[in-house]
């Protein structure tokens, strides 16, 4: 089983820059940048629940769940 974040799609879709999305949810550019490419061992709600707000999406926009 894989939790996968799917935060690149998302942006890519929307059209915003990982650049963006961290002045609007006023988290460093640096974190974002973790969440975009995947490199995540401990999620944090907190920042999960403002780049859903940021981007208007739910929670399953960004994560997905697979098994193998």
């Amino acid at each position: 089983m894989a939790i996968r974040l799917t935060l690149d799609k998302v942006l890519n879709e929307k059209n915003i820059t990982r650049y963006i999305l961290s002045k609007e949810t006023k988290i460093k550019y640096q974190t974002i940048d973790k969440y975009y490419k995947n490199n995540i061992v401990r999620y944090d709600s907190y920042i999960l629940n403002k780049i859903c707000i940021a981007l208007d999406c739910d929670i399953s926009d960004i994560i997905e769940f697979k098994k193998d």
